[in-house]
C-alpha cells in the first residue's frame, strides 16, 4: 500500500514539473513572437522611411 502511495507522489511530482515546464516554453514562445514584431516593425519603419 505504501508503494502505492509512493509512486502517486511521484506521479504528481512529475506532473507538477511538466506544467511548470509547459508554461515556461510557452512564455518563451510569446516572448519570441512580441521580440519578432517589434523587429518587424523597426524594419518596416526603416524600408518605408
Amino acid at each position: 500500500m505504501a508503494k502505492i502511495k509512493k509512486n502517486d507522489a511521484k506521479r504528481e511530482a512529475y506532473a507538477k514539473k511538466q506544467e511548470q515546464q509547459g508554461k515556461n516554453i510557452v512564455m518563451w514562445i510569446i516572448g519570441i513572437l512580441i521580440a519578432m514584431a517589434v523587429c518587424y516593425v523597426g524594419w518596416i519603419s526603416f524600408v518605408m522611411a
